[in-house]
């Protein structure tokens, strides 16, 4: 197990380029068995999540080739599932959230699927439901093993049809879209979720022969096709490691430029940002954060205290919820910060409240959070990442504190963030790993 000892109350400087996008890669990654033809995939973040998956792939007997630090090709000529029946792919798949993404593929090309109950973040609950009810509008059957905690999937025949999600789950909307891009007949998704990342998987497809229309909407067209080809993809920046970026900034009393921001995909996470006193300026695809001395909360127009909530997009995502509470900590003014989406995910505020941050914790869902203003700093604590995003939430913290924190677990950072003791550095951070 790893460690971060970090020194903080050290204000940062200079440029950082964002990675690869995390939650994209997993949904273009599994997405090259829907073809035997060769997919080259660019800008591929090295993170613990991506770089399993693709292992995962190989295993399953698709050709990977390293072409360059972040591209890869893949070739599904020939893929095996006796494999998903083993206990070596028990084991990965049950440890990888991202996992349940090649059940769509599986079942357009090959009509069968084996998938672990997927592991992931401890953030709450987080069904699968609308991945299998989906498949099951499509034609297939399935069957869980509550003991073995392993689904198996039957879909001989997809045929396309009307469906009305009952949550608009990314991951779910991209899993129906793959299995329907091979279905007979139209398949028409309404309540689909329409992110920036699903929209790029829904691009890809296109590119490969597929024909998909409403693109960017919620409700998706899907004409199945008999079959598709390979083609070259680049992903977009991941933009919550961009908005990670600014409330680092903020937090620190830094000055950093964000380069290659890809600023018309980043939807409301600028503004909400904004709307926390934060300044920023937009120069060409790049964000400039400016130092700050001083950043005040807005409230609303009637004098209220601003609530800062998720939601499902285009609304604020979720997984930048950590970054805002504990970005607003080092604000002047008071914040309500609203996840409702899961249940577990404010639960890291403990330790911010250990290291002097002024929270309170409503339910599992709200936090009110009193901004010092810098007036008291916070101090360095020994703490542990729970999940991934809370995790870097910890690292701002510390990186804003006086004193010397330890982070334990960083495994979990490391799913999802790729060298960011060594980006950090470069900025000027304090930080080491060790064991």
């Amino acid at each position: 197990m790893g460690a971060f000892k970090i020194t903080g109350g050290l204000p940062l400087s200079g440029t950082v380029v964002p990675q690869g996008a995390k939650n994209e890669a997993l949904q273009i990654i599994s997405a090259v068995l829907l073809t035997p033809e060769k997919v080259t995939i660019s800008n591929i973040p090295n993170i613990r999540d991506v770089m399993k998956l693709i292992e995962l792939m190989g295993d399953m007997g698709v050709v990977v080739k390293q072409l360059d630090e972040h591209t890869f090709s893949f070739e599904a000529k020939e893929v095996n599932l006796e494999y998903l029946r083993s206990d070596d792919f028990r084991k990965k798949g049950a440890a990888l959230r991202g996992s349940i993404m090649i059940i769509g593929p599986l079942l357009a090309r090959y009509g069968l699927a084996y998938i672990p109950e997927p592991g992931g973040d401890k953030i709450g609950r987080r069904p699968v439901d609308t991945h299998l009810r989906g498949f099951e509008a499509l034609g297939a059957t399935f069957d869980h093993l509550r003991d073995e905690r392993y689904y198996r999937i039957d879909a001989k025949n997809l045929k396309g049809t009307y469906m009305v999600l009952d949550e608009a789950s990314v991951t779910g909307t991209a899993n129906i879209v793959m299995a329907a891009s091979l279905a007979k007949g139209t398949t028409q998704i309404y309540n689909a979720a329409c992110e920036p990342y699903l929209q790029q998987l829904c691009k890809m497809i296109n590119r490969m022969g597929g024909k998909i229309s409403g693109i960017g909407s919620n409700l998706i067209t899907i004409e199945g096709v008999n079959s598709l080809g390979g083609c070259e993809h680049r992903m977009l920046p991941d933009m919550i490691e961009i908005g990670s970026f600014i409330g680092l900034a903020a937090t620190t009393n830094s000055e950093i430029t964000i380069k290659d921001c890809s600023i018309p995909e980043l939807g409301v996470i600028p503004s909400v940002f904004k709307k926390m006193g934060i300044e920023m300026e937009f120069r060409g695809d790049d964000i400039y954060i400016p130092k700050q001395d001083s950043y005040k909360i807005q409230t609303l127009i009637d004098g209220s205290i601003l609530t800062i909530r998720d939601g499902i997009w285009p609304a604020f995502t979720p997984d930048l919820i950590s970054i805002a509470l504990v970005t607003a900590t080092q604000a002047k003014g008071s914040v309500l910060i609203h996840q409702w989406m899961f249940e577990s995910r404010l639960f890291f505020v403990d330790n911010l409240i250990d290291m002097g941050a002024k929270i309170i914790l409503c339910d599992p869902h709200r936090a009110v959070v009193i901004g010092s203003n810098r007036e008291t700093k916070l101090r360095g604590i020994t703490m542990s990442s729970p999940d991934i995003r809370a995790g870097v939430a910890m690292l701002i913290a510390a990186l804003a504190a006086n004193g010397t924190s330890t982070i334990n677990n960083i495994e979990q950072i490391d799913r999802g963030y790729q060298y960011i003791d060594t980006r950090l550095r470069a900025l000027g951070a304090k930080i080491e790993r060790i064991d």
